[in-house]
């Protein structure tokens, strides 16, 4: 019951940010009185406090498990208690998850105080801190933490099992869906041509968002798309549930020449029978997800959500919301990221050390 009022709440939470400022203006209002009805008198130690996670498009993973996570740290006022079998969030917070474009928009969003929190690729938002790579001539982001590496993400080159493209460098002169404008695939999918020998011009490329390069597929539209996001990948699974579709393999030349030259890349493999007809292993490259907070946020806020990640309960929620979660990663933040991305918080480093008294994250 505890956790229904949660996702009825934070679904609230989600439509009335979209209507504009009128709605946002009643927000606490409803809040408190639909937390009334729902659970008792609401506690007036309970500060309300909304939490925005920013995702990627609401057919990816990144929107799947972004609201996984604001479940298991919400715990809206009138919320019963973990101990009683009520949520084992964040007292007082009402977490949503909040679709985007994708990883590069989340960093930038994060930095500049638009979302509090989101999901980013390791590269781009080890380049958004260092003002490298993407970034390069862009003041850095230095305000970026790093509270969790969450789960490994793979190349995704999505074409129908009918046609002609058997490896990255058959793309060239196709009609190629490369990702949104500010995405982390789109970012990839230049990566990766560049080590198969392409670029953009030798391609018509498409920056429309999964669904609709999902659906420009299935209508034949689009010969390729390029999607970077943790398997089974839920527009991927619905596609192949219609029509015959194939992944294209990364090569290991290909791999090899990424993997020398960014040291976030890892070889990869999605196994068979991860997508409908899809009946052999696919070789291709990948790296983790990391949930990202600005330095802003204040570290009793990010300990207590840390708390709440590393908790028995979140890890059930992560087990049972998404294959690709039960893959996320359960050490400290310090370590999760092999390549050291961006920074952690010091408040969730030492979310096991006995509380005291805490300064703003720095």
């Amino acid at each position: 019951m505890a956790q229904a009022r949660s996702i009825g709440i934070s679904s609230l939470v989600a439509r009335l940010l979209r209507r504009g400022s009128r709605a946002r203006s009643r927000l606490f209002t409803t809040i408190l009185a639909i937390a009334l009805l729902a659970g008792g008198a609401v506690r007036a130690t309970e500060e309300l406090r909304y939490f925005r996670i920013g995702t990627a498009a609401t057919t990816g993973t990144y929107f799947q498990i972004g609201g996984v996570i604001a479940n298991a740290i919400s715990k809206p006022p009138g919320s019963r208690d973990c101990d009683r079998g009520g949520s084992c969030g964040v007292p007082g917070l009402v977490a949503v998850a909040q679709a985007t474009q994708g990883s590069v928009e989340n960093v930038d969003a994060v930095a500049s105080g638009r979302l509090e929190s989101a999901l980013a690729q390791s590269d781009v938002a080890f380049w958004a801190y260092s003002a490298t790579g993407l970034f390069k001539g862009k003041p850095p982001l230095t305000k970026l933490r790093a509270i969790a590496a969450l789960f490994p993400e793979s190349v995704h080159v999505v074409v129908r099992a009918d046609g002609p493209i058997r490896s990255l460098k058959d793309l060239k002169g196709k009609r190629v869906g490369l990702g949104e404008k500010e995405s982390g695939t789109l970012v990839d999918a230049r990566l990766l041509l560049d080590a198969a020998g392409l670029s953009e011009k030798d391609l018509k490329p498409d920056y429309s968002r999964l669904a609709v390069a999902a659906a420009a597929l299935d209508r034949g539209d689009l010969d390729a798309f390029f999607l970077f996001g943790g398997y089974p990948v839920p527009a991927i699974s619905e596609l192949a549930a219609t029509i015959p579709v194939r992944l294209v393999p990364v090569s290991d030349d290909v791999a090899d020449k990424l993997m020398k030259k960014f040291r976030f890349f890892a070889r990869d493999t999605i196994p068979a029978g991860t997508y409908s007809g899809i009946d052999e292993a696919t070789s291709t490259v990948g790296m983790r997800s990391l949930l990202v907070v600005s330095s802003d946020i204040p570290e009793d806020l990010v300990y207590d959500i840390t708390k709440a990640l590393w908790s028995a309960p979140t890890r059930r929620a992560l087990d049972q919301g998404h294959p690709m979660a039960s893959g996320s990663s359960s050490r400290p933040p310090s370590t999760a990221c092999s390549c050291r991305c961006i920074p952690a918080p010091s408040a969730s480093i030492a979310r096991s050390a006995p509380r005291s008294p805490r300064k703003r994250t720095t």
